[in-house]
């Protein structure tokens, strides 16, 4: 984050500062919302999306609201911002959506690729087949792996695999959580199983990466 004429703000935005400008009076303002996504079922759902779009208005009165309240101090008001946050940005997407409906990510476009991860992605703990999902579907083996690779740039099981490692490797933040009780919700038979997947993806065994993730606050 850089001031308008230049100095770098990375320090102020440590210390907790939430406003910056060369001129109070000045016309132009400019709202930064950041979100800390470290979740790779974040990550992955952000792979289908562009890096920018530009939602002109998508509600001023939410947008007045956040900017009111930036400028000033009051109990709670982390709390009420990030929630304002939250609202302003579902209003950008829906903005963004309705002018362009096929702008949700890959296969918004078609509806059977639509259902197709909707199914995946709500149970992934599921015992998926390529001939369950294309029944579940409505569709031929054929149909569903064509449209669905086409339109994500691979195949329904590997899909299936990448959500429910990522999925995984969110729940094992969760010291609580057994590897057994991971590998349970996310449609693997056993601990073992869950492991071996996970360190080709991963490149580290689950009990190592829970121990980063612990420690340390990230994957």
């Amino acid at each position: 984050m850089l001031r308008a004429a230049g100095q770098d703000l990375a320090e102020s935005w440590e210390a907790g500062v939430r406003t910056w400008g060369n001129d109070p009076s000045g016309g132009d303002r400019l709202l930064v919302g950041t979100y800390a996504g470290r979740g790779h079922v974040g990550r992955l759902l952000l792979e289908g999306l562009p890096p920018a779009v530009v939602v002109r208005d998508p509600d001023p009165a939410l947008l007045g609201l956040l900017a009111r309240e930036v400028a000033v101090q009051a109990p709670a008001q982390s709390l009420v911002l990030d929630r304002l946050l939250d609202l302003l940005l579902l209003a950008a997407l829906r903005a963004w959506t309705t002018g362009d409906p096929s702008a949700v990510g890959p296969g918004a476009r078609d509806g059977l690729v639509r259902e197709a991860l909707r199914l995946l992605r709500s149970s992934p703990e599921a015992p998926w087949t390529l001939d369950v999902l294309a029944r579940r579907t409505g569709s031929s083996r054929s149909a569903l792996t064509r449209r669905f690779t086409a339109a994500t740039g691979t195949s329904p099981m590997a899909h299936l695999t990448d959500w429910r490692l990522a999925v995984a490797a969110d729940l094992l933040a969760d010291p609580d959580l057994t590897l057994s009780a991971v590998a349970t919700r996310v449609g693997y038979g056993s601990a073992f199983s869950l492991s071996a997947a996970f360190k080709r993806r991963y490149g580290v065994s689950p009990a190592r990466y829970r121990e980063r993730a612990v420690t340390t606050g990230r994957p």
